[in-house]
């Protein structure tokens, strides 16, 4: 599933919603996905540690005001596989998926948000909205009856025992 314009916008690990279907609505409380052959989750392992480390990459880049991933996918410098956008946010199919849906939807505008932890008053309208994208990707992937929205902030923040 897919992986950015010019001035300020959102980075790396930091803030990206992640969609992701609930493990709930597996029959049986089957955890892997039919779409997947068996070896793709033998795989997550070493991805997670890239993800990791590409997370951390982008984090340390993040608040020195370069161009990020995501600037340079919101700018369509990077090829990226748009499920939703609009004047405020894009969200895109992530290149490394850890579920069968996993779509990053991320503010084309950062602003000095370069992470939840960097939040300020001035960011609750962005905010807000990203979850809003989320319930509207949710809609159009036709999971809107159940998933789940996970933010990961900063270097640390990607959690290994997250894998649907």
């Amino acid at each position: 599933m897919a992986a950015m314009a010019a001035a300020a916008k959102l980075t790396a690990a930091a803030s990206s919603l992640l969609l992701r279907r609930s493990p709930l609505l597996r029959p049986h409380g089957l955890r892997l996905s039919r779409r997947f052959a068996p070896q793709r989750f033998v795989r997550h392992i070493a991805s997670s540690t890239n993800e990791e480390a590409a997370a951390k990459a982008a984090a340390a880049t993040a608040d020195t005001g370069g161009p990020t991933i995501f600037d340079k996918i919101i700018a369509k410098e990077i090829p990226s596989n748009v499920v939703y956008e609009d004047e405020k946010v894009l969200a895109f199919r992530d290149i490394n998926p850890q579920a069968p849906v996993h779509v990053l939807v991320i503010p084309k505008i950062r602003d000095g948000l370069t992470g939840l932890d960097k939040a300020e008053p001035r960011h609750v309208e962005i905010l807000g909205y990203l979850l809003y994208a989320a319930k509207i990707v949710a809609e159009k992937e036709g999971i809107a009856e159940g998933y789940r929205v996970v933010i990961n902030n900063g270097p640390k923040g990607y959690d290994k025992q997250i894998k649907n």
